[in-house]
């Protein structure tokens, strides 16, 4: 350790252009994995705001909440102590009198239940047409009282109150009533599917011991979440990329070290001769390398959460300390990892031949 530091301290610049490029790098995974936590987060919150353990929809929907139809009547039979009724839409919302439009998931739910989300502002939703709205509408401009036109629907609804964290597949979500929401899909008019709901919602740890009929299907929280649209492959692809930066940032620490070592054989060589095993001068190499990757996370850390309090709220980024530490440690080890290129070279440096012997 004391002749890596020293040498990095005689050859200021050329650490330094190796530290930059690390945090560079560490800066680029850093960022990448709040994106990903981000993006998933605004996926899944509306659900997880939930706290549910199961979920049961009609075995034909694909696991996919709006595309799930069953009655009430059928909800009702489900023996589990804790459920609530759901039902959902999703349409483009626009303000009435103005150009501002929104795709939204109108979710129909019972006041007494635990799907009611908590109010930040205003109030809840007391008459049929009343909607609790997600409080990501307030940057496009909407606000209490103001008036909803709903496409395809002549039903016009009004936000009594907002919540936060209540996005589902990323669109912002108004909660009402199960009667308003089976007047946008079926129309006033229909009374033969007025019974219609999506799904039930359990909070029951021991949901795995319950039986639903056989046109219905019991799924885990966690399953539903990972079959919602897009969700997976999209957090596979990002979750991709940052494996495959650890693999870059090893092959071009690997490359640096190895021109280095390569540049240092007649000092090696010198060293060698005077008594030195090729033990140390490798594990001196790690070590540098340890010292350069720590350099790097710590100061692409620190550029991550500063660029986190700038950046705009339309971007979806969400920094996760605990993920940031682990791909951190990640990061320093798989650098380290690279520094073993050099050591073939540094074992096969004849001290003789290096001195002209």
């Amino acid at each position: 350790m004391f002749l890596a530091w020293n040498e990095m301290k005689s050859a200021k610049l050329r650490f330094l252009l190796i530290i930059g490029v690390l945090t560079l790098m560490s800066y680029l995974v850093f960022l990448l994995s709040g994106l990903a936590n981000g993006l998933a987060e605004l996926n899944r919150e509306a659900v997880d705001q939930w706290r549910a353990d199961a979920i049961v929809l009609s075995d034909e929907s694909n696991i996919n909440l709006p595309q799930s139809s069953m009655t009430i009547q059928a909800a009702q039979n489900i023996s589990a102590k804790n459920k609530a009724q759901i039902a959902q839409v999703l349409l483009v919302a626009r303000k009435r009198g103005t150009k501002i439009k929104e795709s939204v998931a109108i979710t129909g739910i019972q006041k007494d239940q635990f799907l009611m989300p908590k109010v930040s502002e205003g109030r809840a939703f007391n008459r049929i047409n009343e909607v609790v709205a997600d409080d990501s509408l307030k940057a496009d401009g909407l606000k209490i009282g103001d008036k909803l036109n709903i496409s395809s629907s002549d039903q016009k609804l009004i936000i009594v109150g907002f919540t936060k964290k209540a996005k589902f597949n990323a669109a912002p979500v108004l909660y009402t009533t199960l009667s308003t929401v089976q007047n946008i899909k079926y129309g006033n008019g229909n009374i033969s599917r007025k019974g219609l709901i999506n799904g039930v919602v359990l909070r029951d740890p021991n949901f795995a011991n319950l039986k639903v009929a056989s046109k219905l299907k019991l799924t885990p929280i966690e399953s539903f979440i990972e079959n919602m649209p897009g969700y997976t492959p999209q957090k596979i692809s990002l979750d991709f990329m940052i494996y495959f930066l650890f693999v870059i940032v090893s092959v071009t620490i690997g490359i640096f070290l190895y021109v280095l070592t390569i540049q240092k054989v007649s000092i090696f060589g010198v060293m060698k001769a005077q008594g030195i095993s090729s033990g140390f001068l490798i594990r001196s190499v790690i070590a540098q390398t340890f010292l350069l990757a720590l350099f790097g996370v710590f100061v692409g850390f620190v550029l991550t959460t500063i660029t986190g309090l700038f950046l705009p709220a339309a971007v979806p980024i969400q920094l996760n300390i605990p993920v940031l530490a682990v791909y951190g440690m990640i990061f320093i080890f798989v650098a380290t990892l690279g520094s073993l290129f050099s050591v073939q070279t540094i074992v096969k440096i004849d001290p003789v031949k290096t001195i002209g012997g």
